[in-house]
């Protein structure tokens, strides 16, 4: 094979055509497969003993932490759903108190009018009872001293036309009369 390669440098050179690319000479290929060899091998050797390990490690570490923030994530939206159930429980019963405390305001203030009026009625009925006895009194009284300005009257008339006439009399046909 070395002879071969040889031959072929020897026979371009007789050609006077530019030389090839170096590295694309046959003559340095044995050479480039070996230490393409040894490279490649070096290269697996430290990828596979330290580079891909600390990356799969890397990568399952960082998919238990996702794994592991995933389930404290549902615990914690469990958590907050309850949470909410028994902010909503909380609420529904203070709503519920405030309606009970409400109605029983609203019963007291309804109680407290209702006295409130009665006494106020009965105080009003009271006046008006007083109002009535006094108006039946002047009504009385006016009616006294209009039976007694009848019975003046009906003297002064009978007087006038020349007749006589007792006052017991006068008095009682006032009071037919009034009646």
């Amino acid at each position: 094979m070395l002879l071969a390669l040889l031959a072929e440098t020897a026979h371009h050179l007789a050609d006077d055509a530019p030389p090839p690319f170096p590295p694309f000479e046959a003559w340095h290929m044995p050479g480039q497969l070996f230490w393409l060899a040894i490279l490649f091998g070096a290269l697996y050797f430290s990828l596979s003993r330290f580079i891909l390990p600390k990356m799969s490690d890397t990568i399952e570490k960082r998919s238990d932490r996702i794994a592991s923030d995933l389930d404290q994530a549902a615990k914690l939206n469990e958590q907050a759903t309850e949470a909410q159930q028994a902010l909503e429980l909380r609420i529904a019963q203070a709503k519920g108190k405030a309606r009970e405390t409400a109605a029983k305001a609203a019963a007291k203030v309804d109680a407290e009018m209702t006295a409130e009026t009665a006494r106020v009625d009965a105080e009003i009925e009271k006046k008006l009872d007083a109002a009535e006895e006094r108006i039946s009194a002047l009504r009385a009284s006016a009616m006294q001293n209009v039976e007694q300005i009848a019975v003046d009257a009906a003297d002064a008339m009978t007087a006038r036309f020349g007749l006589k006439a007792s006052a017991a009399d006068l008095k009682k046909a006032v009071s037919t009369a009034l009646n």
